[in-house]
This record gives C-alpha cells, sequence and structure tokens, in this order.
C-alpha cells in the first residue's frame, strides 16, 4: 500500500479545505451585516457553497470508501491513533452535521436555498421562527466546534512535520516529480 493518499483524495482534501474556509468566512463576515440586497446574495452564495460542500463530501465519502488510506506510522502511540481517528471522524461528522443544520434553519426560517438560483432544494421544515432561532444557534456552535477541530488537526500536522519530522502532512501533499 502507498504511503501516499491517491491524487484524488488529494484533489478532494485540498479542494473541500478552501471551500470550507471560504464558508468560514463568509459566515462570519455576513452574520452581522445590515439587511441588505447585498447580505441576501452573500447568504445565497453562502447556501450554494454549503450545498456545493455537501456534495463534494459525498463524492469524498464515496471515494474514500473504494480507496483506505494509508496507515499510520507504526511509530505513532495508540493514544495518538485514537486520537487522529477520532479527529477525521468528528470532522467528516460536522461536515455533514454543518450543512444539514444550515438547510434546517433556512426552512425554518422561510426561505427556500435555490442552488445557484436554477435548482430549489425543499424544505426540511415549517416555517417556525422559535424553531430557526434555534437552529440558528445549532449551526453556529457546529461552526465553532468545527474551527476548534479544525485548529487541532492543522496543528497536529504542522507537529508532525516541523517537530516529529515524519511524513504524516506530506503523504496529503502534492508530490513532486522523482528526479
Amino acid at each position: 500500500m502507498s504511503e501516499h493518499y491517491t491524487p484524488p483524495a488529494k484533489i478532494l482534501h485540498w479542494l473541500m479545505a478552501a471551500l470550507l474556509l471560504a464558508l468560514l468566512i463568509l459566515g462570519v463576515y455576513m452574520h452581522d451585516l445590515p439587511l441588505s440586497p447585498d447580505k441576501l446574495r452573500l447568504y445565497a452564495w453562502h447556501k450554494w457553497a454549503g450545498v456545493s460542500a455537501f456534495l463534494l463530501l459525498l463524492v469524498r465519502l464515496g471515494w474514500r470508501v473504494g480507496h483506505r488510506p494509508p496507515p499510520l506510522p507504526c511509530s505513532l502511540s495508540r493514544h495518538m491513533r485514537f486520537a487522529a481517528h477520532a479527529g477525521h471522524l468528528a470532522l467528516y461528522g460536522l461536515m455533514l452535521a454543518i450543512p444539514l443544520s444550515g438547510w434546517l434553519m433556512s426552512s425554518a426560517k422561510g426561505f427556500q436555498t435555490v442552488w445557484f438560483g436554477v435548482l430549489p432544494i425543499p424544505d426540511l421544515l415549517d416555517k417556525n421562527k422559535a424553531i430557526g432561532d434555534l437552529l440558528q444557534t445549532v449551526h453556529w456552535g457546529l461552526n465553532l466546534l468545527f474551527v476548534l477541530i479544525l485548529l487541532g488537526h492543522i496543528g497536529a500536522a504542522l507537529k508532525h512535520h516541523f517537530i516529529d519530522r515524519d511524513d504524516i502532512l506530506s503523504r496529503m501533499l502534492p508530490r513532486r516529480p522523482e528526479n
């Protein structure tokens, strides 16, 4: 088995990373804007990108089912292996839960999602302000948890690269042609 992730796994990882970073930045930026056509347009873009991230995650999960990731180095302790697996499981779970909470929130607040302004996504809930407000809090909280776990993920990758000097990070980076 290769010590590196497959090229499609790497592309999906970094594409998802860029999309999620953009979603997080846009979500924080637009949250406190005054109501305006610009704010509504940003919300539409955020929702489009959220649906796209959800669909990309499904592709990524499908790829992962058929293509096992490379094994963790034997030098990692049992606790570190557990932490790595738990962290990845939490990230995948949150990448599923966050867009679903946003979809539920939009439904409850009475704002249907229309993907790229063309494909209406059916509402999952009837309009209900109290539930919409609760789901907004849930969506925000899940995003905060995601950021915390993501910071741990990035920190662990950097620690492995710069302190432990192993190949954990380099396995996910594009490979340079061999000379």
